[in-house]
């Protein structure tokens, strides 16, 4: 999973190995996760892309279009590297979210960690369209069942999933302003554990 938690940074990639939409889109995830949506401008990418500008808008016709893409391909890639990071995790029965602990311990630790592409790209391209809003839920979502696969069946553990993936998103924002992934983590246990806990204890009942 190193490999696809590097791929997250937008790093290691050999560009000119790539086709043109794969080289444009993968210059615009580096740039759009790094530096943010509304500040990074279609010139840089054509630029860093080493693509001319009547090969990028046949690729993409609008800043729009390539923002759609970005947060498809994100999606994408993170899910595919938190659940494989939750499935490698070592099993622990008496407490199945410590998985969830050690998959964010390795992203926030990574350098270029610059939170949720998707709880900033509400925040700084909503003004694209109500789809903006709509992929960064189906994302959510998608963390929040990732999460309940963990967890054994039951109504009291599919509310603890959804309940866990809030206190997540609270960790993420929390590490992006702080820059310190262990104390926000160490809160993050405690919630898990009392919604463990709880959830539990319902769940016999």
């Amino acid at each position: 999973m190193t490999h696809l938690l590097i791929a997250l940074q937008g790093k290691d990639a050999d560009l000119a190995a790539m086709g043109v939409r794969e080289r444009i889109l993968h210059t615009a995830h580096a740039l759009f996760y790094r530096e943010g949506i509304r500040a990074t401008g279609i010139d840089r990418i054509i630029g860093e892309a080493h693509v001319t500008k009547v090969t990028f808008y046949r690729q993409f016709p609008s800043k729009h279009d390539l923002v759609a893409a970005y947060l498809e391909h994100r999606h994408a890639l993170w899910m595919q590297w938190f659940k494989g990071a939750l499935a490698d995790a070592p099993s622990d029965s008496d407490f199945p979210l410590q998985c969830v602990l050690q998959a964010l311990q390795a992203w926030f630790e990574m350098p270029e960690y610059r939170g949720c592409a998707f709880i900033n790209g509400v925040a700084e391209a909503e003004g694209l369209g109500p789809w903006v809003v709509e992929v960064s839920l189906r994302h959510k979502q998608d963390m929040a069942d990732a999460i309940a696969a963990r967890l054994p069946s039951g109504p009291a553990f599919t509310a603890l999933a959804d309940a866990a993936a809030m206190a997540v998103d609270g960790a993420i924002v929390r590490v992006q302003m702080t820059k310190e992934p262990a104390p926000a983590l160490a809160v993050l246990q405690g919630i898990l554990r009392a919604l463990w806990g709880a959830a539990s204890a319902q769940q016999a009942h």
